[in-house]
């Protein structure tokens, strides 16, 4: 009889995982990364038209982190390969998140604090390495997007330099439902704290590597931190070693003195991959309009985002107002879209509504050539200007 007992306990604790690995991981993401009920809002066919017309670019998303086939469409998360047809995007940049600690907020996070990927890494079954190696996390990653491409070849094209920027430019002009794919870092502690990786992550096709994330690390502080610290010489290594290989490096989520250590230093322009603007959402999460200006005045972008810490009204209405507030104050050339998509985000659309947008910009009497640069050819002439040859 216990014998019988131990057994049925057994198959209850071997089913309960069973389902815990089947359906876990997409439930887990269906409760961060959502979509808020919609509003009302007209769509005009006068947007629709120029939605169409567009070249649309996101220089955020953090969909690899999920267990999603991104070739398939899904009923939640923000982003896959269907879903930026459907929206008329033409270039994502994809990142990978290797660390982020339990309890995030934007004011103070320990670098000590327990790390939420190494949770989600396990339950979504990631290959042992990942468990403890970040950069074998940002390659997990990596490979995933390579795998996607590979079986969808006529569908996605991956960028990695100007040359192959080109090709697909010319390849879009023919077939406008192509999607051209990037590979960036969340953070750089993808490193491992090892200056050697920088050049492995290069070699997978990585061309935007963020600094930091939510905490801390070798390279200095973040905006998040503990310590507010500059750049460490090991940051002044790794951002001199970056712009060697034509690695576009990304300020999101670096404290503000990192960002002026990075400013003084830089040989190239910078990118601030998602992010609001303080004066027009007085948030944490968003750094001062005077940096934000000197990054423009360096020739540098600022991709706003669509979530409440960068907007803090997530309506498309808030959206274009932020982006609106920085054209203002920057000039339209210096403005992108930075969604941080299925970053453990709410928003009010996913991509494939991107004329809600759109709609929007138009609503705030943005003129039809401003909205064409910040919805993407900033981006498009930054990375023909920047990516290496």
């Amino acid at each position: 009889m216990l014998k019988k007992g131990l057994l049925t306990v057994l198959l209850f604790v071997v089913i309960a995982l069973m389902a815990l690995f089947s359906f876990g991981p997409s439930y887990i993401e269906s409760q961060f990364n959502q979509i808020a009920d919609k509003k009302s809002q007209l769509i005009t066919q006068r947007a629709l038209d120029l939605h169409r017309q567009l070249f649309i670019g996101d220089w955020h998303t953090d969909s690899l982190m999920w267990d999603r086939d991104l070739n398939r469409p899904s009923d939640f998360g923000h982003v896959d390969f269907p879903r930026l047809k459907k929206g008329n995007v033409a270039l994502q940049m994809f990142t990978t998140v290797t660390k982020s600690p339990s309890g995030l907020n934007y004011e103070q996070n320990d670098a000590d604090a327990s790390d939420n990927v190494t949770k989600l890494a396990l339950l979504q079954r990631w290959p042992v390495d990942t468990w403890q190696s970040l950069r074998a996390r940002a390659i997990y990653q990596a490979d995933k997007l390579h795998e996607f491409v590979e079986e969808n070849p006529d569908k996605i094209r991956f960028i990695d330099s100007k040359s192959t920027l080109t090709d697909f430019v010319a390849q879009r002009a023919v077939e406008p439902s192509l999607v051209g794919a990037l590979l960036g870092t969340e953070g750089s502690h993808a490193l491992d704290e090892d200056l050697a990786n920088i050049k492995v992550l290069y070699d997978y096709g990585f061309r935007m590597m963020s600094l930091q994330h939510f905490f801390d690390n070798k390279l200095g502080g973040s905006l998040h931190g503990t310590s507010g610290d500059g750049l460490s010489d090991f940051g002044r290594e790794a951002v001199q070693m970056m712009q060697s290989l034509d690695i576009i490096v990304d300020v999101s989520h670096s404290s503000e003195q990192v960002v002026r250590d990075v400013l003084a230093m830089s040989q190239k322009p910078l990118v601030m991959s998602h992010t609001g603007l303080l004066g027009h959402c007085d948030s944490p999460r968003n750094i001062s309009d005077t940096l934000m200006k000197q990054i423009a005045e360096a020739g540098g972008l600022i991709a706003v985002g669509y979530w409440d810490g960068a907007v803090c009204d997530i309506s498309p209405a808030s959206v274009a107002g932020a982006i609106e507030y920085g054209i203002t104050l920057l000039g339209a050339e210096h403005i992108a879209l930075g969604s941080d998509f299925d970053g453990a985000t709410k928003v009010a659309f996913d991509t494939s509504e991107l004329v809600e947008l759109t709609q929007a910009l138009l609503t705030k009497g943005i003129s039809q050539e401003d909205i064409r640069l910040v919805m993407g050819d900033n981006m498009l002439r930054f990375l023909q200007q920047n990516l290496p040859d």
